[in-house]
């Protein structure tokens, strides 16, 4: 099963980074080499960092816990509002609003007015007021919802926060680590892992990057629905244990230890790169590089 995700992983280019001029140093550990002016992510840091992110999402959703899907660039909206959708989780996937997890009372209070919005325009009331102030009050609506509707249902701060791309939800993964929310983040070269309490070092602009890294995220949080139903059964008529309502990251995983084994990558799934112009060798000790989307 590894061997197969390895291989849809490279098809999808996951392992193709930004141009080394655009590169963060801190990425360094998560970079297998340098070609052409491009990164190449080293694949087994990207398959390390998803396996740590699923085991921690399942037991996160498991004990009791929701998680927020942010990707708010074109190439990831449609498979953040998909992967989220199936599994009955909240998302944002048009416009993170600043103060969404940090002043969480008033983005509520929006909520409310737009459940208000749409009963007016259910019962038909909306009628009764003249067009200027109709088409205020529906575009109103419509604002709302595009930004919010993906939350509507999110009474209570999330356990995790998957982020596609930290350069550009920065606004959010700083809520969430001011909250102490862990975050999961799709981190390319060009951006700061430190925003991450899980990384997953890879291609955050192709497509087929991002649908198959969510999809896999949102697989993980599935089974941890189905270790929640199990658990509430075996607590019978008790129901389960009483939970704080405040969020903690104390059983957060930790960033992954050096001398923990990464999976094995066949040779035959190494990262296609093409071979180097005759007479052009790369300078002993020089860190590789990969292109990007």
């Amino acid at each position: 099963m590894a061997s197969e995700v390895v291989r849809q992983l490279i098809d999808a280019g996951i392992h193709y980074g930004h141009r080394v001029s655009r590169w963060n140093p801190k990425m360094r550990p998560y970079i297998y080499r340098r070609h052409n002016l491009i990164h190449i992510i080293d694949i087994k840091e990207t398959v390390r960092g998803l396996l740590y992110a699923r085991k921690f999402l399942a037991n996160a959703v498991g004990d009791g816990g929701d998680v927020l899907f942010v990707g708010t660039k074109r190439q990831a909206r449609q498979a953040i509002r998909s992967a989220a959708e199936r599994v009955g989780m909240h998302y944002v996937c048009e416009r993170w609003l600043g103060g969404t997890l940090t002043n969480f009372r008033t983005i509520r209070s929006r909520l409310t007015r737009l459940e208000e919005l749409e009963a007016l325009e259910e019962s038909g009331q909306i009628s009764q007021f003249g067009k200027k102030m109709m088409s205020s009050l529906t575009r109103e609506k419509n604002k709302i919802k595009r930004n919010l509707d993906g939350i509507r249902k999110m009474s209570r701060l999330p356990a995790a926060v998957v982020v596609i791309d930290v350069r550009r939800e920065h606004i959010a993964v700083k809520e969430a680590k001011k909250l102490g929310i862990a975050t999961v983040c799709l981190i390319d070269t060009d951006s700061d892992p430190d925003y991450a309490d899980i990384p997953i070092p890879g291609n955050d602009d192709a497509i087929r990057a991002i649908e198959l890294i969510v999809g896999q995220l949102a697989d993980a949080v599935e089974e941890g629905l189905k270790g929640r139903a199990v658990r509430v059964e075996e607590d019978g008529g008790q129901g389960q244990r009483r939970r704080s309502r405040r969020p903690t990251t104390a059983r957060a995983v930790q960033a992954p230890k050096a001398e923990e084994k990464a999976p094995e990558v066949p040779a035959a799934m190494e990262p296609p790169v093409a071979a180097e112009q005759p007479g052009t060798p790369a300078p002993e000790g020089a860190v590789a590089d990969a292109p990007s989307e």
